[in-house]
């Protein structure tokens, strides 16, 4: 029976073309409503190939998927994609161009669902671009279009599938904003797929972390980040300093990573120092390890500095975990 306090359901989902390499392992995890959830993982980890399950554009092999308590998919059951009142906005903005924004926004839409038009368009601020074809509108421009598209449907879920991927650097954190606020103002339930790990830190309730078609973490992003399940979690969430121990491998986040004016117990020889505009990212080397840390001054490259960072700060893993970093 289906957890009612749980909006989206997943249990023991298993995807492959060939099963003997199969795509997803026995995936279980459930999302509350309103959550906004990033899926993350390496390229061809099974991240677009997961959404395209939950949508119905893939059928699974085994396992079951649930939504506002109503079974999409199992060994039994089957909801056809477009009988499932999910919202899917793909990776490379598939506009109709010989159609304004208008009616890209409004194909094939209910009454039922017309009278959502001037409210969403204030909300992703497309008022003044209606008459506008999808050449004449910028990336980000587009990227709301199909935003708004979605949601005026009123979808019970919102799949997102590298929705930031064909931006701009420049517009790119002010883009990742505007999406968090629309989604938060319209309580939508999302999942983001994502292999950016900013975009997932950002605008996330919990991230699930995905490899080998197998769940890693699933954990809110401060969690995640400070108390990584494993190694293969660890590295793709950001840098690692290895340091030695009493004979045991321990890491540490950079940024937990001090300089000290008088000598400690760790030296590290600076390699480079690269300004970030308000602190310089330094890299260096410890007992031949490669080194990051934070500094808001410049520090002179090719000369030793002294570091320190707390006990608790270290984080351990079992050593069979040490695979991972080869």
């Amino acid at each position: 029976m289906t957890n009612r306090l749980m909006y989206l359901e997943v249990k023991n989902l298993a995807k492959y073309f060939d099963s003997d390499y199969p795509i997803i392992k026995d995936l279980s995890f459930s999302i509350k409503k309103g959550e906004i959830i990033s899926f993350l993982g390496e390229s061809g980890s099974g991240k677009t190939t997961f959404l395209k399950c939950i949508a119905g554009l893939e059928k699974i092999n085994s396992g079951s998927i649930s939504l506002n308590s109503v079974c999409l998919n199992d060994k039994e059951t089957f909801i056809n994609p477009q009988d499932r009142k999910i919202g899917f906005v793909f990776q490379d903005y598939p506009l109709f161009p010989h159609l304004n924004l208008k009616d890209n926004i409004t194909f094939n839409l209910s009454k039922k669902h017309s009278s959502n038009l001037d409210y969403i368009l204030k909300l992703t601020s497309l008022k003044y671009l209606l008459n506008r074809y999808p050449h004449e509108l910028s990336g980000g421009e587009q990227q709301r279009a199909c935003i708004a598209r979605a949601l005026i449907r009123e979808p019970e879920l919102l799949l997102l599938d590298e929705p930031f991927s064909n931006l701009d650097t420049t517009i790119k954190e002010s883009m990742r904003e505007e999406i968090y606020k629309i989604i938060k103002e319209t309580k939508t339930t999302t999942v983001l797929v994502t292999h950016d790990i900013n975009d997932a830190m950002n605008i996330s309730d919990r991230i699930l972390i995905f490899k080998a078609g197998i769940l890693q973490q699933y954990d809110d992003p401060v969690k995640m980040y400070c108390e990584p399940a494993n190694c293969y979690c660890a590295e793709i969430l950001g840098d690692l300093n290895k340091l030695f121990v009493n004979q045991e491998t321990y890491y540490v986040r950079p940024e937990k990573v001090k300089l000290v004016n008088k000598k400690s117990n760790y030296k590290v020889f600076v390699e480079k120092c690269f300004f970030q505009g308000k602190e310089y990212k330094i890299k260096g080397r410890k007992d031949n390890e490669v080194w990051h840390f934070f500094s808001k001054e410049p520090l002179k490259e090719k000369a030793d500095v002294y570091v320190d960072f707390g006990k608790k700060d270290l984080i351990y893993f079992d050593p069979v975990c040490k695979n991972f970093f080869k």
